[in-house]
């Protein structure tokens, strides 16, 4: 995929769409073709020295979906689970 947006850098169109989808880096990472190490060096190195002010978005909404992966982990374990057990009663 080509990154070379409106002149704009790949860390920044990355930035961009983590802040307004409120996504993760994971997903993002899926959607534009790149491996995570790749999103994640972006926005956490490169993006710093490019744009500061979305940088420290990044960061926050970073932070966030940490504080909160063991729920989303927990919720896939609980719906792989839930889909075994529905399988098994078939």
């Amino acid at each position: 995929m080509d990154f070379a947006w409106n002149g704009r850098e790949r860390c920044v169109v990355l930035g961009e769409y983590l802040i307004e989808r409120q996504t993760t880096v994971r997903s993002t990472a899926q959607h534009f073709g790149v491996s995570k190490s790749t999103v994640h060096k972006d926005v956490t190195q490169t993006l710093k020295n490019v744009d500061r002010g979305l940088y420290f978005e990044v960061q926050k909404l970073m932070l966030k979906n940490k504080s909160e992966r063991h729920l989303r982990g927990g919720e896939a374990t609980r719906q792989k689970y839930c889909e075994k057990s529905s399988k098994n009663f078939v």
